[in-house]
C-alpha cells in the first residue's frame, strides 16, 4: 500500500498507521484495545446506535462513537482506559440501557455469554438511580418457528435489522415506533421468513432474540465447544458445535472469512437433530427368509455382503455389480469407495449422481475434478459473474450471500442465463432469458459473439458481451448441476470460460459431491479426473483397473431391473426417494439378488436391503469435506457414535478384507495420505476445459412446444423432507410452501390467480399444487419442486421423455395455502 493511502493515529499513547477510512474501533483492535460496543459488527454498516463505544478525541468538545468515526492523519484518541470522559460516557450509557432491562439473567438463555452482562460488570455503574416501574411487554413472542423475541431485553442495537436488510436481503424484521416506544417487531401480515434467521440470534448482544431449539437447555459453562464443518451443502460453512453430556445442544456459525465469513444458513445451524434421533441405524442387520431383516453382528453382516458381491462376480463378472452413492460421504469415504469398486470388485459401475445426467457432463466434470477453482473471494472480487443452472439461495445459501454482498458493495454485474431467475431477481444485472433447454445457445453467444442465436434477446446478449469484454479476466462462471439436464449447456458454460480465459466453477448442491467427483465416483473417471486410459499414478497405487467402461446410475438401475446386474452396493443414498424415476429404482431393487445399504437413517431403500451397515454421521467422526471451490476442510469428531455405527471408509476396508483384499489403511489419515496426491491436481479447471477442445458446438435438437403445453424445470428447495432433517421439526416448519412457479403472462392467459391451485398433467400422470405467479420464470416454463419435496419428475413425465406438461387452473380456495409472494423487481435497475 502506498504511504499516501495511510494515516497515522495515536490511541492511548500508542501510534500506528492504518489505511484511510479505517474506523477508530478497528484501529484500536489492531493495538489489542477492546472498546466496549453492542451495535458494532465488522460485517455490518456502522450505525452508532448503542452509543457504548465512546472515546475522547483530542481537540473535540464532546466524545465520539469509535464505531462510526474514521481515523484521520495525526488524530489522538483516548479510550476508557486512559480518559475519564470516555469512561464516564460509557458508564452512563450502560446505566441508561439498564433502565428498562428486566435483569432476568438467571432465566435468560444469553446468561453466561451476554455482552451486556460482561460490560456492566467491567464498565457499568455500581448501582441504578432509576426507581420507577420498568417497561413491560408480552414475552416471548415467536416471530418464527425458530426464533423467539423478548422485547424487554432489547437494547435497540439494530444488529438484527441491519443483517436482514444488508446481508440476507429479507427485511421481515424491523424497528417500529419512535423514542421510548421503539421496538423490534415483524409485520403482522408477513412472518419472519428467512433461510438465515439463526444469524440474528447469534449476533444479538443480549437475550432479545433466542433460538427455540436451545431455550432453557444449557448454560455456556455446561458446554464443550468443538470446531466442525457443515454437512448439509457444498458451501463448507465452518461451525462451532456445542456439546453437553455427549449430545449436541446447538450449532453456531464459526468465523472463517475465506468461506462463510461469520454466517451460516438455518439448515446448517439447526439441522443436527438426526444425529441422536431414535430412528438412527445403530446395529448391522441382515435379511433371511425366516426372520426378515434383523439385527446381527458386524462379522455376520460383512460375510453376507461379501458373499453376495462375490456370487454376482462369479456368476456374470464384475459388470454384474453396481455401486451407487450420494452426497453425504467425506473425501476419505469417497476415495475408499472408488478404490474398492475398481481395485476389489473390478467394476467401473460407480456413480454419485442420482439427478439427471448426460455423457457430455462427464467430460466437463473430468476437467473440474481435483482442479483449483475460483474461491468465494474470487467471486466477490469479480466484475461480472455468470450464473447458469443454479439457484444459489436454495442450493448453496452462503454463495448467495457473497453474491449479494458483492452486488451491494461494488455493484457487481450478475448475469443469469436460463429460464429461471429465482432468488437472484433483486440483484441480477441482466437476465439472458432462455427457453427450457436453451441455455447452450445463449452461453455460446456469450462465448463467441455472432456465432449463435442468443435465444431471442439480442439486447441483453450485446450488453453482457460488452461487459465481459470490459471485465477481461475478472469474470467467474458458476455452473449448477441443473445444466446437465439441458443438452449441451454444461459444455457451453465450459466453452465460455475457456474461450475467454475466465474462471469456471461447477457448483453442486450436496456437501460430498465435489469430494465424490475428485475421488472418481463417476464411470470412466478415476481420482483427479483421470481417464482409465491415462491412469498415471492411480495405476501405480491400485492393484488393478477395470477393463470394461462402466454404467451410470440410470444404466445400472435399468440393468438391475432387467436382471443383468445382480448386486447393488448403496452407500449413503436412497434411490427410491432421490432418483428421478422412483419406479425404475424400485424395480431395480426388487430384481437385484443382493442389495447392500450403508447409511445413517432408515430410508425407503432399506425395505429392499439384504444387508444393512450402520454408518457414523459427520459429527461422530474424523474426516474432511471439499467445498464447491475445491477447498478441503478437515474436521474432528464432536460426539460419540450411536450404537455400533462405524466409519464409512472403515466399513469398506473391512468388506474388502472379508473379500480377501487388504487395502492397507488403519486410520483416516492413512486414507488421506494415499488419496491426496491422486485427488488433487494443481491446475485451473479453465485450462483443462481448453484441453478438451470442442471448437464447433453441436446444435441441440429440441422438439417444438404446443401452445397449451409448458416445459418443466425442476428446482430443489433448501428445506425439503430429507432424512438428514429428521427431528428438526421447527426448522421444517419454516420451509417455503411447495408450489409450482408460473410466469405472470402465462397465468393471465390461462386465468390462474396467485395462490390458487393448478393441475399439472404429463404423459405419466398428474399432480395438483398451489401456484406461485411470478415474473422470475420465462414464458412457457413452469418450475416444480425436486425430489427433496417428495415430488419426482417421473410422477408427471415418463423417463427419457421431454419434461413437458399441461396446466389446468382449479377452482380451489386460495386460503388452503399461504399466499406465495411474487417478485416484481426489475432486473438491471
Amino acid at each position: 500500500m502506498r504511504p499516501t493511502d495511510l494515516v497515522t493515529v495515536t490511541i492511548d499513547g500508542q501510534q500506528l498507521q492504518v489505511p484511510k477510512g479505517t474506523l477508530v474501533i478497528r484501529a484500536a483492535e489492531q493495538l489489542g484495545i477492546t472498546v466496549p460496543r453492542f451495535c458494532d459488527h465488522p460485517l455490518l454498516d456502522p450505525l452508532g446506535a448503542c452509543r457504548q463505544c465512546m472515546v475522547e478525541v483530542e481537540g473535540q468538545r464532546k466524545p465520539f462513537t469509535s464505531c462510526t468515526t474514521t481515523c484521520t492523519d495525526g488524530m489522538v484518541v483516548s479510550t476508557h482506559l486512559t480518559s475519564e470522559v470516555a469512561r464516564k460516557a460509557q458508564e452512563g450509557q450502560l446505566e441508561f440501557l439498564l433502565i428498562n432491562h428486566p435483569l432476568d439473567c438467571p432465566q435468560c438463555d444469553k446468561g453466561g455469554e451476554c455482552p451486556l452482562q460482561d460490560q456492566t460488570l467491567a464498565h457499568g455503574p455500581e448501582g441504578s438511580r432509576f426507581i420507577d416501574a420498568k417497561r413491560r411487554y408480552q414475552k416471548p413472542i415467536p416471530i418464527s418457528a425458530l426464533v423467539a423475541l423478548d422485547r424487554e431485553r432489547c437494547v435497540l442495537c439494530a444488529r438484527c435489522t441491519r443483517f436482514s436488510s444488508q446481508i440476507s436481503g429479507d427485511p421481515f424484521i424491523e424497528l417500529f415506533e419512535r423514542g421510548a416506544l421503539e421496538q423490534v417487531a415483524i409485520y403482522e401480515d408477513e412472518p419472519y421468513s428467512s433461510y438465515f434467521s439463526g444469524n440474528v440470534v447469534q449476533i444479538c448482544p443480549v437475550g432479545a432474540l433466542t433460538a427455540s431449539s436451545y431455550r432453557f437447555k444449557a448454560r455456556p459453562f455446561d458446554l464443550t465447544s468443538h470446531p466442525s464443518v457443515c454437512n448439509q451443502c457444498s458451501a463448507g460453512c465452518n461451525l462451532r458445535v456445542d456439546v453437553r453430556r455427549g449430545e449436541i445442544q446447538r450449532q453456531l456459525a464459526a468465523e472463517n472469512m475465506a468461506v462463510n465469513e461469520m454466517w451460516s444458513c438455518d439448515k446448517g445451524r439447526f439441522g443436527y437433530e438426526f444425529v441422536a434421533a431414535g430412528d438412527r441405524l445403530r446395529t448391522p442387520a441382515v435379511r433371511d427368509e425366516v426372520e426378515g431383516l434383523h439385527a446381527t453382528s458386524w462379522a455376520a453382516a460383512l460375510h453376507k455382503a461379501a458373499d453376495g458381491l462375490q456370487a454376482a462376480i462369479d456368476s456374470d463378472g464384475p459388470q454384474a455389480v453396481g455401486v451407487l452413492t450420494g452426497g453425504r460421504l467425506t473425501d476419505e469415504d469417497a476415495y475408499a469407495l472408488s478404490r474398492f469398486s475398481r481395485d476389489v470388485l473390478g467394476t467401473d459401475n460407480v456413480d454419485f449422481r442420482l439427478r439427471p445426467r448426460t455423457v457430455e457432463e462427464r467430460d466437463v466434470l473430468s476437467a473440474v475434478a481435483g482442479s483449483v477453482g475460483p474461491t468465494y473471494d474470487d467471486v466477490e472480487r469479480a466484475d461480472v459473474v455468470v450464473v447458469a443452472g443454479l439457484e444459489p439461495q436454495e442450493e448453496v445459501p452462503i454463495l448467495y450471500l457473497r453474491l449479494r454482498k458483492a452486488w451491494r458493495r461494488s455493484r457487481q454485474k450478475i448475469v443469469v442465463v436460463g429460464p429461471v431467475l429465482g432468488s437472484l431477481s433483486e440483484i441480477a444485472w441482466r437476465w439472458v432469458q432462455t427457453a427450457a433447454g436453451g441455455e447452450a445457445d445463449a452461453l455460446d453467444a456469450l462465448a463467441r459473439p455472432g456465432t449463435a442465436d442468443g435465444s431471442g434477446h439480442p439486447g441483453d446478449i450485446d450488453d453482457v458481451v460488452e461487459a465481459l469484454a470490459a471485465a477481461g479476466q475478472r469474470v467467474v462462471v458458476l455452473a449448477g448441476e441443473r445444466l446437465a439436464a439441458s443438452g449441451g449447456a454444461l459444455r457451453a458454460a465450459g466453452r465460455l470460460a475457456s474461450e475467454r480465459d475466465i474462471a469456471f466453477a461447477w457448483v453442486p448442491r450436496r456437501n460430498g459431491a465435489r469430494g465424490a467427483l475428485d475421488a472418481g465416483l463417476v464411470p470412466g473417471l478415476l481420482p483427479g479426473g483421470r481417464k482409465a486410459s491415462a491412469a498415471g499414478p492411480v495405476g501405480q497405487v491400485w492393484r488393478r483397473l477395470p477393463d470394461t467402461p462402466g454404467m451410470d446410475t440410470t444404466e445400472m438401475l435399468q440393468a438391475a431391473a432387467d436382471g443383468r446386474l445382480k448386486a447393488l452396493y448403496l452407500v449413503g443414498v436412497d434411490p427410491v426417494r432421490d432418483f428421478e424415476d422412483p419406479r425404475l429404482a424400485r424395480a431395480a431393487l426388487e430384481c437385484a439378488d443382493t442389495v447392500i445399504v450403508q447409511d445413517l437413517l432408515p430410508t425407503q431403500t432399506i425395505e429392499f436391503a439384504d444387508v444393512v451397515f450402520p454408518a457414523m454421521s459427520a459429527q461422530e467422526r474424523v474426516g474432511s469435506f471439499t467445498t464447491w471451490e475445491g477447498r478441503r476442510q478437515p474436521f474432528a469428531s464432536v460426539v460419540p457414535a450411536q450404537g455400533l455405527a462405524q466409519l464409512d471408509w472403515d466399513i469398506i476396508r473391512q468388506l474388502a478384507l472379508t473379500m480377501g483384499t487388504d487395502l492397507g489403511w488403519e486410520t483416516a489419515a492413512d486414507v488421506r495420505r494415499e488419496a491426496a496426491p491422486l485427488m488433487e491436481v494443481p491446475v485451473r479447471a479453465t485450462e483443462r476445459l481448453r484441453a478438451l477442445g470442442d471448437p464447433h458446438p453441436q446444435p441441440v435438437d429440441r422438439p417444438s412446444r404446443d401452445e397449451g403445453s409448458f416445459d418443466v424445470v425442476v428446482v430443489d428447495s433448501l428445506l425439503g423432507d430429507g432424512t438428514m432433517l429428521l427431528g428438526a421439526k421447527a426448522l421444517k416448519e419454516t420451509a417455503a410452501p411447495v408450489t409450482v412457479w408460473v410466469n405472470a403472462e402465462d397465468a393471465r392467459r390461462i386465468g390462474l390467480a396467485q395462490g390458487s391451485h393448478v393441475r399439472l398433467t404429463g404423459d405419466a400422470g398428474s399432480v395438483e399444487l398451489p401456484a406461485k405467479v411470478t415474473t422470475d420464470v420465462a414464458p412457457g416454463v413452469v418450475v416444480v419442486p425436486g425430489p427433496s419435496s417428495g415430488l419426482a419428475a417421473a410422477t408427471l413425465v415418463a423417463p427419457g421423455a421431454v419434461l413437458r406438461v399441461g396446466l389446468e387452473p382449479l377452482d380451489q380456495a386460495s386460503d388452503r395455502v399461504s399466499d406465495p409472494t411474487s417478485s416484481s423487481e426489475a432486473v438491471g435497475q
